[in-house]
């Protein structure tokens, strides 16, 4: 699967309860992606249909919450255009040795 990974991407995982009653994000995380701007139906965390408009392959585990910004940023949060992860998809290979792992957003 890496081989169809030739997009940059920036992850910034969920905020951390900063202890002031707001959120710190974690570093931004450079990734190589496929990002697909098309819609899909799916089941998000509380059980309810969702609709994404975009559907991006990763190479890594990532968490709800968290943001994807396509293209390459160092921003301490979100970069504007950034999109929230609202559902993940973590399917095996035949051998259950590998994954492919898909973000909804």
């Amino acid at each position: 699967m890496p081989r169809l990974l030739k997009q940059d991407a920036t992850y910034w995982g969920p905020p951390a309860d900063n202890g002031f009653g707001g959120g710190t994000y974690p570093a931004p995380v450079a990734l190589k992606v496929r990002w697909e701007d098309k819609t899909a139906l799916f089941i998000d965390a509380n059980g309810k249909e969702a609709q994404s408009t975009s559907q991006v392959l990763v190479g890594q585990d990532l968490q709800l919450g968290g943001y994807l910004f396509l293209g390459t940023s160092t921003a301490t949060s979100p970069a504007p255009g950034a999109r929230e992860i609202r559902g993940l998809e973590k399917i095996p290979n035949i051998k259950a040795n590998k994954f492919l792992r898909r973000a909804l957003l």
